[in-house]
């Protein structure tokens, strides 16, 4: 039975109500759109021909294994409830005999796993192992972000700041509830982001010690800690060569003490004090530009740089500057993490429009970045081939509303591109011997699968999901991309579904699809995460039942270059996005097969955003509306001159008539519940027509299953009502 608690405010009544509404089941449901399982976390072996991935399927999530020669997909994992319990952070050992996962979710701001089923006996946070050969799951301490050692026979992790080891063995199973694991570096600072030297008997971790931090390299056998070239720095991003011998990090300059917190009594003190106004002076004469670097607020190493890359000895510390960027530097200002990859040190950035992978080669003695990935787009999920000398990288140059699989030589040379044509290739996970890369693909009528492509890209076998009788092939349409511009002259791209009964001279009602994030991007065919892979299908599920949808790719989003996702006076300072929406629905109604009275809205997250800014300013355009956690005042100004409270969606309460319906969970840790909360309180006031969908205990995106099909439901039959129906006296509905 449903345990939704789902409140239909009507004329400042409450109704309650656990089943479908009638009218929903008179229509397909969305159920076998969603069906499929959908994977993700796809990880390699580095000596073995062996992969592992995640599913989520129905609400059941589990861990999942194929190896060499046949790659048949096998479940390791027995979690076959729909109880809300997330997986995470698989990895697997370089042999592929271990996978290490965590179940349960991270931890809110107040600490709280959530709890989605509202399980009385409260919420688990563990780390999980399982052998790919069989014999289960267990449970090996309490936790997240384990790191599996390269032989499988010892996870690391953090807790409380300190770092804890356990085995990986059957054995070293710990009950739920049990905090497990075995204390082995206790150093002041919060210490974390364990990475295992190749042969598994050191590991380098960062030690962050409020104004600067510091590498540090621990000993399994000797149990002793050594920090390399330690200094008043940031030191972060800690990487092994090959051979084990060497460690490369970056390193930033200290805290400079016009940016150390201020203490009430006006001395220098630790970050997360007293003082927030001075820190709030601060950090603004540090964003100002024009202020000069003068060690006060705005440090710089000697020489006017402000970025550098160190190579240290792994066993005596001693280490020395390999590389740093330019003084006064526009392009590699914000290097966040590096890895070695044979020969070279890589690592991405965006230094013009496209995030781009570079290498500095390790043998040179004025190392200078070399371009890995050129073309008119951006890279965006990569793997390593076990040695470390080819780069497998999934990019968009070329198809700008996809993603294709390319390689290179880390060494640097020419990029070949492997993948082409109408379907979508993700999270490459090259395999140990050489001859093929695991990936993630999808088309724009398939759901996203594992498949085994050639390291050619000449030949591709696809092993998950296997689709059941009832998916719905027949009825999925292949979107059309149409490039818009807004009253503004920003262009922009959408995805248009078009039902595959739509006839000649037909008019029907119309729906926009607007993507949350909004660093995020609509495909032409089935996404690569999660959400956006259900939104997909469901889109696909409107369009099946006569509606024709666009999906709006509106400014501030990815894959079209850095000015796009840059541009100027978007969210709280401005609502500049809003442009493209408008701009998307007064082209629906001009198109001569949408019903210019029947245009619809519906999105999660900053597509609620956008839903509530659809309704609010041009309930003349848009009807009807779904906002599902939606942000709906910009920061906490009710000044009405305020530029975030003029881009709020409240500012334009007074022209909101449309209805709409609303979904929130109120354990959201990416939207405040409280923004559906104030919402409501003034649709009552204003009277404005409301329906309401709350899931106690729930996160940002629902993590019930049966959640999501009750949540459908609901929006179709309040589609049918207010946007299909609308205007309609006589029969003829579908």
């Amino acid at each position: 039975m449903l345990r939704d608690i789902a409140r239909i405010a009507l004329g400042g009544t409450i109704a309650l109500s656990a089943a479908l509404p009638a009218a929903a089941q008179s229509r397909a449901p969305v159920a076998p759109f969603i069906a499929p399982g959908f994977p993700s976390d796809l990880v390699s072996a580095k000596k073995a021909d062996r992969i592992a991935w995640l599913v989520y399927e129905r609400g059941m999530r589990n861990v999942y294994t194929a190896a060499a020669p046949d790659f048949r997909a096998v479940r390791l994992t027995s979690f076959l409830n729909d109880d809300g319990i997330v997986l995470s952070d698989l990895s697997i050992s370089d042999d592929g005999t271990v996978v290490a996962f965590v179940r349960g979710s991270e931890p809110n701001r107040e600490g709280w796993i959530a709890n989605p089923s509202s399980d009385a006996k409260g919420p688990d946070r563990g780390i999980w192992a399982a052998g790919t050969t069989g014999g289960g799951a267990w449970r090996l301490a309490g936790g997240g972000s384990p790191v599996l050692s390269p032989d499988g026979r010892t996870v690391v992790f953090a807790r409380d700041g300190q770092l804890y080891r356990a085995l990986t063995t059957k054995s070293a199973t710990v009950p739920v509830g049990t905090p497990g694991g075995e204390l082995i570096v206790k150093a002041w600072g919060k210490n974390d982001n364990a990475v295992w030297s190749p042969d598994a008997t050191r590991l380098a971790f960062v030690s962050v010690r409020d104004n600067h931090s510091l590498i540090g390299v621990y000993d399994l056998k000797a149990r002793n800690v050594t920090y390399l070239a330690p200094s008043v720095d940031f030191d972060l991003s800690p990487t092994w060569s090959p051979d084990g011998k060497r460690i490369a990090f970056i390193r930033r300059p200290g805290t400079p003490f016009g940016m150390q917190a201020q203490r009430g009594d006006g001395t220098i003190g630790n970050p997360g004090g007293p003082g927030a106004a001075a820190r709030a002076r601060a950090a603004a004469a540090a964003r100002d530009t024009s202020a000069r670097a003068d060690g006060l607020y705005r440090a710089v190493f000697s020489g006017g740089y402000n970025l550098s890359i160190f190579i240290a000895d792994a066993t005596t510390g001693t280490g020395r500057e390999f590389w740093h960027n330019a003084a006064g530097d526009k392009a590699f200002t914000n290097i966040r993490g590096i890895s070695w990859a044979g020969e070279s040190i890589i690592f991405q950035q965006e230094p013009e429009d496209w995030i781009r992978f570079y290498a500095l080669p390790t043998t040179a003695s004025s190392p200078a970045p070399v371009n890995l990935t050129p073309g008119a787009g951006a890279v965006e999920t990569s793997g390593l081939s076990s040695d470390g000398r080819t780069l497998f990288f999934a990019s968009n140059v070329g198809d700008i509303d996809r993603r294709h699989l390319w390689k290179v030589p880390t060494s640097g040379g020419q990029a070949t591109q492997l993948t082409r044509g109408e379907e979508i290739e993700m999270y490459p996970a090259p395999l140990a011997s050489g001859k093929n890369v695991a990936i993630l693909t999808s088309s724009a009528t398939r759901p996203m699968s594992v498949g085994i492509l050639s390291a050619d890209g000449s030949a591709k076998k696809l092993i998950y999901p296997t689709l059941a009788k009832d998916w719905p092939a027949a009825e999925q349409v292949a979107p059309a991309n149409i490039v818009l511009k807004a009253e503004d002259g920003v262009e922009f791209h959408n995805q248009i579904f078009l039902p595959k009964d739509l006839k000649p001279g037909e008019k029907r009602p119309a729906i926009i699809f607007v993507h949350g994030g909004p660093i995020r991007q609509m495909l032409l065919g089935y996404h690569y995460m999660d959400f956006y892979h259900m939104a997909y299908a469901v889109n696909e599920w409107l369009a099946s039942q006569g509606y024709i949808v666009m999906s709006v790719n509106y400014r501030s989003g990815i894959g079209y270059g850095k000015s796009f996702r840059t541009a100027a006076n978007t969210g709280g300072r401005g609502n500049a996005e809003y442009r493209d929406v408008l701009a998307a629905g007064k082209y629906l109604q001009g198109r001569p097969d949408v019903d210019a009275s029947r245009v619809g809205i519906w999105g999660l997250s900053y597509g609620g955003v956008l839903t509530a800014e659809a309704l609010a300013r041009n309930s003349d355009i848009f009807v009807a509306g779904v906002d599902m956690a939606g942000v709906h005042l910009w920061g906490n100004s009710l000044d009405t001159a305020d530029v975030s409270y003029k881009s709020s969606a409240i500012s334009a309460m007074e022209g909101w008539k449309s209805p709409v319906l609303l979904w929130h969970g109120d354990d959201d840790r990416n939207v405040e519940f409280s923004q559906t909360i104030g919402l409501v309180d003034l649709l009552r006031a204003h009277n404005v027509y409301y329906e309401l969908i709350v899931n106690p205990d729930d996160t940002h995106e629902t993590l019930i299953h049966t959640r999501w099909l009750y949540t459908f439901a609901r929006m179709q039959d309040f589609l049918q009502r207010f946007l299909w129906n609308k205007g309609v006296t006589t029969g003829g509905s579908r």
